[in-house]
């Protein structure tokens, strides 16, 4: 047996190198990682549309404005027709059945139409409202009475859900005789307590001008809430109260306008 070592020539060397080099990228390079799925792009907000018409509805239990039954706790029908601007102006018409005109024997008429229009807007949680409101009434103005129709300009300022307003008589009201400059004062508390519901809580004060000043004045509170069905269709309850004059405000033969009532209003509206 022969002794002689295995020495390695540059020919064998060579073999080795390039059989170590024609080995695959895969056994000296660890793959490259997957690329991260693109992130999902939320969607665009819709925009605010320029021009936004509305309608509403509604059948009341008794129609009740600043604490008078309207309607002698009566059903009242209403309907209301709005225009608004992206800007923040509106316009807009609202009419409701009645019965103290002729309760009261001021006119003949048996219908409240509402006209208005103004501006308004919101900074962040506050907001702001001016605009003007006139109040007609139907039918003819009995002799000796004073003319119902009324005219108000109001202003109001909001922050998130407590509201409070004025509103300034730029002409007799309701019927008072020389009751010009007479105002309304208001706040008002929309509290969402759930999704859908919403409670309210309201406490306002009529100062009224004139002759009648000392029997015409008063102040009313409201405690009531709202359940939204949805679709467009809202349900509110509440009670509603006065301290005001019940000698002025009774109507002979008919029932204290100014009462602590329980009342109920159906309403559906529609944006198109």
């Amino acid at each position: 047996m022969s002794n002689t070592r295995f020495r390695p020539t540059l020919a064998s060397l060579a073999v080795a190198s390039a059989v170590f080099v024609s080995l695959p990228a895969l056994a000296q390079t660890a793959p490259a990682p997957a690329a991260a799925p693109a992130p999902a792009t939320a969607p665009a907000p819709a925009p605010t549309p320029e021009h936004t018409f509305s309608g509403n509805i509604g059948v009341a239990s008794s129609y009740i404005y600043r604490g008078l039954s309207q309607s002698n706790y009566k059903p009242a029908i209403q309907a209301g027709l709005d225009y608004s601007h992206a800007s923040g102006f509106y316009v807009g018409t609202w009419a409701s059945s009645i019965r103290w005109l002729k309760d009261f024997g001021i006119a003949s008429g048996n219908a409240e139409i509402d006209i208005y229009g103004g501006f308004k807007n919101s900074v962040g949680d506050f907001g702001y409202d001016v605009g003007v409101l006139h109040y007609q009434y139907t039918g003819s103005v009995t002799p000796g009475a004073t003319n119902p129709d009324t005219t108000e300009l109001y202003l109001a300022g909001s922050y998130k859900w407590a509201t409070l307003k004025y509103s300034h008589s730029l002409t007799n009201t309701f019927g008072n005789p020389d009751s010009k400059n007479s105002y309304y004062v208001d706040f008002t508390a929309t509290i969402p307590v759930m999704d859908n519901v919403n409670v309210i809580a309201h406490v306002g004060y009529s100062g009224f001008k004139g002759v009648t000043k000392d029997f015409a004045s008063y102040t009313d509170g409201k405690l009531a809430a709202t359940y939204d069905f949805g679709n467009g269709l809202t349900l509110e309850g509440g009670v509603t109260g006065t301290d005001a004059d019940k000698t002025f405000y009774t109507p002979l033969g008919k029932k204290f306008t100014g009462k602590t009532t329980p009342y109920g209003l159906l309403k559906y509206s529609k944006t198109f």
